[in-house]
């Protein structure tokens, strides 16, 4: 007569089978995804709003990313090359998170029930991160794929008309609040996940951090949205000039000068 265990052996199980480590894995790399991509996003946010500094602060920063002062000229494939960068860890990180939706009507109305059972404020939150996050499943794409293919067309005339001329206007507008507000969630959650500047008082510590993430979030909304409105204004004061890429004064040769 053989054990439980015996036959279980026998036929390839085991009795106590092991823990499997990707789940753990696979959390570390949402973790770390969505890390970079909201440093990203802080990052990309500064970039964009030196606009708000003058027309030459902005070529400036743009044919830096192009290496125009490292190489001696402006090679926009590097700028394709960030975004091809950033549009696989986005799509990583979506597919990672993908996991922890609701995967049917049923588990919605469970998620749901909940949310309102608990009326927990950091659930809520999650719930805003997961519906945030399924919109720029569908609107940061166009965006990226226009950068990705027409690196090129980025300076203050260039993007004053993609904003004006090229209608662009409501997906950015919609993106910036998304983006915004999954990405300010998100770097919170983190935060709170891995115990990152919280002290020694949990509690006090993450309303600090729940503080701090409104702050940010809503300092950079009102950069993105006087960004947004700097690129509108260009576009529409220009919208009835030929198209015209912006080099400030002091690069182009004089009058007369030899070509």
């Amino acid at each position: 007569m053989h054990t439980p265990t015996e036959v279980m052996a026998g036929i390839g199980l085991s009795a106590r089978p092991g823990k499997s480590r990707w789940p753990a894995r696979m959390d570390l790399a949402q973790s770390l995804s969505g890390l970079a991509l909201g440093l990203f996003m802080w990052g990309h946010m500064f970039f964009v709003s030196s606009i708000l500094l003058g027309y030459d602060a902005m070529w400036i920063v743009t044919r830096a990313f192009e290496g125009y002062f490292f190489f001696g000229r402006a090679y926009p494939l590097i700028v394709s090359g960030v975004v091809a960068v950033v549009a696989v860890l986005f799509v990583l990180h979506a597919f990672l998170a993908m996991r922890k939706f609701p995967a049917n009507y049923r588990q919605y109305q469970l998620f749901t029930s909940h949310r309102a059972l608990l009326g927990h404020g950091d659930t809520t939150l999650w719930w805003v991160q997961a519906v945030t996050g399924f919109m720029l499943f569908f609107l940061a794409f166009p965006h990226l794929y226009q950068m990705l293919m027409h690196p090129g067309a980025i300076g203050p005339y260039e993007s004053g008309s993609r904003f004006w001329n090229g209608n662009w206007w409501p997906l950015y507008l919609v993106l910036l609040f998304a983006v915004e507000l999954h990405g300010g969630i998100g770097l919170y959650r983190l935060a709170v996940k891995w115990g990152w500047l919280q002290g020694d008082d949990t509690n006090a510590g993450r309303a600090r951090l729940k503080r701090a993430k409104w702050v940010l979030t809503i300092f950079f909304l009102v950069l993105g949205l006087a960004t947004f409105a700097a690129y509108m204004k260009i576009g529409r004061d220009r919208a009835h000039l030929p198209a015209e890429t912006y080099t400030p004064a002091w690069v182009q040769p004089a009058p007369g000068a030899a070509k």
